[in-house]
């Protein structure tokens, strides 16, 4: 009778803890209009589609636990999907957001309301645009705090602030995307980087509206560090300040210093800030980290300004210049190898060990000879080729009638096919000196099927192919284990041995190393169709992408849900 009793207090008090748990989870409804707005950067005014005419789009602040649900209005003149960079979304794969892959775009005049549950996942994300090149304007912050009730594994900052680095063009960056598809070379670059928007002072008519960051004397703020940026990994500082770094991409990490932190497009980082220099302003600064040697970049740096709320005001007459930060050369592969290098989760992870799928892709770039129907301006890649982009040597094709997700579904044929290889389907020396026969990719639709709860090792190996890069890929619906990377030709028979299985970082999205490689692993719980493609914009407009078709498993916990009714129709 006593063990009944004990029995029975314990299940209501796991009941009570549930339903307490339950009880501070919240429903946030938002409204997300799409349209254009009149934007005036660098001394010219230009139409730019934004969400609720803000640019950046309007700051999600959520609790881990909370469910979204977000209505999307397209009243801009372009299709439009949003995609909420990170988060996992669990049976909810209908409210990823990528165009042709989850669902068919909101058409003009279109709506479409997100619903998704944050389970887990605590820190800095993001959300933005996955339509051709509308994320370049429309993207946002999406915060999420711990529980109510729980509280960060680190002191609870003074001020918190999202930092979003981003670019900024003096023309429709869909005119650009679309031009340099039309000709088959490299698009224009940007004219500007951003940082909350705003180019800093630095650049042309920008300095009366550089964004301010208030500190003041002995207290630690929490800097939410968000690479927004289109085409460019950046690197960034606060001059005469360390950096304390706590978390990226909604993961905690064990917390280290360091002066420079470099993020990858789709990459977000947390780091600490204390307010123990000289009361003055200091700016903030970033600018590009450029692997891939001889191709075109926006070689120019955005500022802010961090200000001490105690210093001084400057004499009359006497601008107050701040202090510059001293950032890294564009091409420092070191700096950004060494701060990726520091990253560990705060304590020992239950990182997979009995693989069932062991894949190993390359990545890359490459070249497509010109059709014969095809004039000379349109031809205006190398040797008069078009650009392309690859993994295993298959160039992505999105569909274009249906979704993927929708097609798997409803059992819709022609729509792709399952046979994505595992291997590259040629072995070469992959960052050597490759024969020009290697080249040209095969374009397809081709996703690869995993068995829920598979336990995936994938070798990410960028290639040498046109040149080298540091590519920042994601994986949608996931997190993974980065356990390790390195430089040259991935070799099983030594590079295991640098496999760290004890305390990797959790991440959304890897840096794969210029001409290197990096291995991840996951486990594959989530069903539904998840892209994986090179947060380069420019590279997944040329093919630099591949999807993940994750089964179902057994009953409704491990099946995506049915798709909501309100889906847009393609």
């Amino acid at each position: 009778m006593r063990v009944l009793k004990k029995g029975l207090s314990y299940l209501v008090l796991l009941f009570a803890s549930i339903m307490a748990s339950t009880a501070l989870a919240r429903i946030q409804y938002h409204d997300f209009v799409v349209q254009a707005t009149p934007v005036k950067r660098l001394c010219r005014t230009q139409s730019t589609i934004t969400v609720n005419g803000q640019y950046p789009g309007p700051t999600l602040e959520v609790n881990e636990g909370d469910t979204l649900v977000i209505s999307v209005v397209n009243r801009a003149r372009y299709n439009v999907t949003i995609h909420w960079h990170g988060i996992r979304q669990r049976r909810t794969g209908w409210a990823d957001g990528p165009e042709f892959i989850t669902q068919c775009p909101i058409r003009p005049g279109g709506a479409y309301t997100y619903r998704f549950t944050i389970e887990g996942q605590e820190g800095t994300l993001w959300w933005h645009a996955h339509s051709s090149w509308l994320r370049a304007t429309v993207y946002g912050a999406l915060i999420i705090y711990p529980r109510q009730g729980s509280a960060y594994p680190f002191t609870k900052p003074k001020r918190e602030t999202p930092i979003l680095l981003g670019e900024w063009w003096n023309a429709n960056p869909i005119d650009v995307v679309n031009e340099a598809a039309r000709t088959g070379g490299a698009p224009n670059v940007s004219d500007a980087y951003t940082i909350n928007g705003q180019p800093g002072d630095l650049y042309s008519c920008s300095s009366s509206e550089t964004i301010i960051v208030p500190i003041d004397e002995g207290e630690t703020n929490l800097l939410r560090v968000i690479n927004a940026a289109l085409n460019q990994e950046l690197f960034f500082a606060v001059a005469n300040h360390r950096l304390t770094v706590v978390g990226a991409d909604a993961s905690y990490l064990k917390p280290f210093t360091s002066s420079v932190i470099m993020l990858g497009p789709g990459q977000t980082t947390d780091v600490l800030i204390t307010g123990d220099q000289s009361p003055a302003r200091y700016y903030m600064a970033a600018r590009p980290y450029q692997s891939a040697q001889g191709a075109p970049f926006d070689n120019t740096t955005t500022t802010a300004i961090l200000e001490y709320m105690s210093a001084p005001c400057p004499s009359r007459g006497m601008p107050s210049t701040p202090v510059m930060p001293t950032l890294p050369a564009f091409n420092d592969t070191a700096t950004a190898t060494a701060f990726t290098r520091n990253l560990r989760s705060p304590h020992s992870v239950p990182v997979p060990t009995d693989i069932d799928e062991s894949l190993f892709f390359t990545i890359g770039l490459g070249l497509f000879s010109c059709p014969p129907n095809f004039r000379t301006d349109q031809c205006q890649g190398p040797n008069g080729t078009r650009f392309a982009s690859s993994m295993n040597n298959v160039s992505f094709v999105l569909p274009s009638s249906y979704s993927i997700l929708q097609a798997y579904h409803q059992k819709i044929p022609g729509v792709f096919t399952t046979d994505f290889p595992a291997v590259p389907p040629v072995q070469f020396d992959y960052t050597g000196n490759v024969s020009q026969s290697l080249w040209q990719p095969v374009p397809g639709t081709k996703v690869y099927r995993l068995k829920y709860g598979s336990n995936v090792q994938l070798v990410l190996q960028d290639t040498s192919i046109v040149t080298g890069e540091n590519h920042p890929i994601h994986i949608h619906g996931y997190d993974f284990y980065i356990i390790a990377e390195g430089f040259g030709n991935f070799n099983p028979a030594t590079d295991t041995a640098k496999f760290n299985l004890v305390d990797p970082p959790m991440r959304n999205t890897v840096g794969v190393p210029v001409n290197g490689w990096a291995v991840i692993r996951f486990l594959a719980d989530n069903p539904g169709v998840w892209i994986m493609h090179c947060h380069l914009d420019v590279h997944i407009t040329w093919g630099l992408a591949m999807a993940f078709l994750v089964e179902n498993g057994v009953g409704e916990l491990q099946s995506i849900q049915s798709p909501p009714e309100d889906l847009p129709p393609c």
